[in-house]
């Protein structure tokens, strides 16, 4: 099952290999995105706390990035279709954990593991991919593949809201059984092997554990110190354990022979000017990607369905500009797109933390819509480009390196952003919750009861003994205080995105020689 001799040229098992390569990655994207639009009718079907939402998201992520990484050093020396293979069964089998779970808990655990498998079959299957078509085919093959799963990501969040509208948010998990059933299928009859035989024989496991444990414990320490307080010594364990490992991990990494992040990448400007951009962009976009459903659902009023039709837009734009971006690189370099972008989707998020509580669905054209479009917008006219500055500031053999370190930066990314903003949220929340005039009014105990209940969100529950009016007014204060909050997360997103451009115009070089 050697994959070292090219492979005779077959119309259909083409279409075979990437049926393969494409569908399980799918579940991947589809999922990720399917689950924000889900989270709400998550939230109060298993009683979570904004804590356990957080972390549902957040443990996925973060195995994911230690994954990913690890992943293509896996296939290349073990078989990329065997990693692959592995991978399938093992985000099949937590899918299947948690689409039957009725505890937040036992979902953040099954969701732990579907980041394994994710990290698993994302490297492997663009291997696959690059292994088994040659020249000229294989951009073909690796821009059908980025198509499809971007076309399908972008359907993910119509599938999710129509599926929590019906009351069956499960079934975005239990969905993958059965395409993993084809896939798995597909691979083993149609794929062959592949292997690098030139790749390193020793993996960076010990950069790797670091690097994940310092992700792990800070965002322990972002999340949980809302909950059991900062002053909580599991807390101040968890932060002083993640400063201490980042010197540790760096003199590792500088003394390796084969580290996972070579430093001497970081010689070339532009390669840390894109790397610093994806940590800044990525970090302010999926801390709004997060927050920005519960509140069109928990505070706009708008129905799960109707928020993945009015994502729409922003999916729509991101692809068709995509496609467009590469004559714009080639004719003007990096530097003025990775300004553009930036900027526009910071102007996006300004207009999202301007939307009044009360704007609701109806309102959508004049209030959501707008913003949607500049968001989607400015992540068209970024991600191709940022991704092409990266692969073109580093030689052909660090090639790889830089993808899975780029890739490894924007999903850190994502799970420090959630777990700062999340954190932020918390807090403010509470306080904003407790201070409220209508609130300081209410008994001791009533009080006492908001302040453990507020770990809820905009699902705080309200005391037993108010009257009909005050429980109206209690609930306007709550969805109000939450969209407070979430518009801070905004304005904060908004000052990373446009700072992020601010180091584009400073850090990447105009025109970019792209390596022999």
């Amino acid at each position: 099952m050697a994959s070292e001799k090219p492979i005779k040229f077959e119309w259909r098992l083409d279409i075979e290999v990437l049926v393969a390569t494409i569908m399980a990655p799918s579940m991947v994207f589809m999922v990720s995105t399917a689950l924000s639009v889900a989270l709400p009718a998550i939230q109060r079907d298993l009683g979570a706390t904004g804590t356990d939402l957080i972390w549902i998201v957040n443990a996925y992520s973060l195995l994911q990035a230690a994954f990913i990484f690890l992943s293509g050093s896996f296939g290349d020396h073990y078989g990329r279709k065997r990693v692959y293979l592995i991978g399938i069964v093992i985000f099949a089998l937590s899918s299947f954990a948690c689409a039957t779970t009725d505890s937040a808990d036992v979902l953040i655990l099954a969701r732990a593991l579907q980041g394994v498998g994710s990290g698993l079959m994302i490297t492997c299957s663009l291997a696959i991919v690059a292994a088994f078509f040659f020249h000229h085919r294989r951009s073909w093959a690796i821009g059908v593949w980025s198509g499809f799963t971007m076309l399908i990501s972008g359907a993910g969040p119509i599938l999710g809201g129509w599926l929590t509208e019906m009351g069956m948010w499960r079934l975005i998990f239990l969905i993958n059984i059965p395409l993993s059933l084809v896939a798995i299928f597909i691979l083993i009859i149609y794929v062959p092997e592949s292997y690098d035989e030139e790749a390193p024989k020793e993996l960076d496991i010990s950069g790797t554990f670091l690097s994940t444990m310092a992700l792990m414990l800070s965002g322990f320490f972002c999340i949980e110190g809302p909950r059991r307080g900062f002053d909580d010594p599991l807390v101040l364990l968890s932060g002083g354990a993640a400063v201490a490992i980042l010197p540790i991990f760096i003199w590792i990494e500088g003394h390796s022979d084969h580290p996972m992040m070579p430093l001497n990448l970081f010689r070339s400007r532009t390669f840390t000017g894109a790397n610093t951009l994806t940590l800044l962009l990525y970090g302010a976009m999926n801390s709004v990607l997060f927050f920005l459903p519960l509140n069109l659902i928990q505070v706009q009023g708008y129905s799960a369905a109707a928020v993945g039709l009015a994502l729409l837009p922003m999916t729509v734009l991101m692809v068709a500009l995509s496609f467009v971006m590469s004559r714009v690189f080639d004719r003007y370099g990096p530097r003025l797109p990775l300004i553009i972008g930036p900027v526009l989707i910071s102007l996006s998020f300004v207009m999202l933390a301007t939307l009044p509580p009360d704007s609701g669905q109806d309102s959508y054209w004049t209030t959501l819509f707008p913003a949607i479009c500049l968001f989607g917008a400015g992540m068209g006219v970024t991600l191709a480009p940022l991704t092409t500055a990266v692969m073109a500031s580093v030689d052909e053999h660090h090639a790889g390196m830089a993808s899975g370190l780029n890739n490894t930066v924007s999903r850190s990314a994502q799970v420090l952003s959630i777990a700062v903003m999340g954190g932020i949220v918390l807090v403010l929340f509470k306080q904003n919750l407790l201070s409220d005039p209508s609130v300081t009014a209410l008994p001791a105990d009533a009080r006492a009861f908001l302040s453990v209940e507020s770990i809820k969100l905009a699902e705080t529950a309200l005391p037993a003994d108010l009257t009909p009016t005050d429980r109206a007014q209690l609930q306007d204060v709550i969805r109000e205080t939450f969209s407070g909050a979430i518009n801070v997360i905004m304005w904060i997103a908004a000052g990373l995105s446009l700072l992020s451009g601010l180091l584009a115009a400073l850090l990447i070089e105009r025109e970019l020689p792209f390596p022999e």
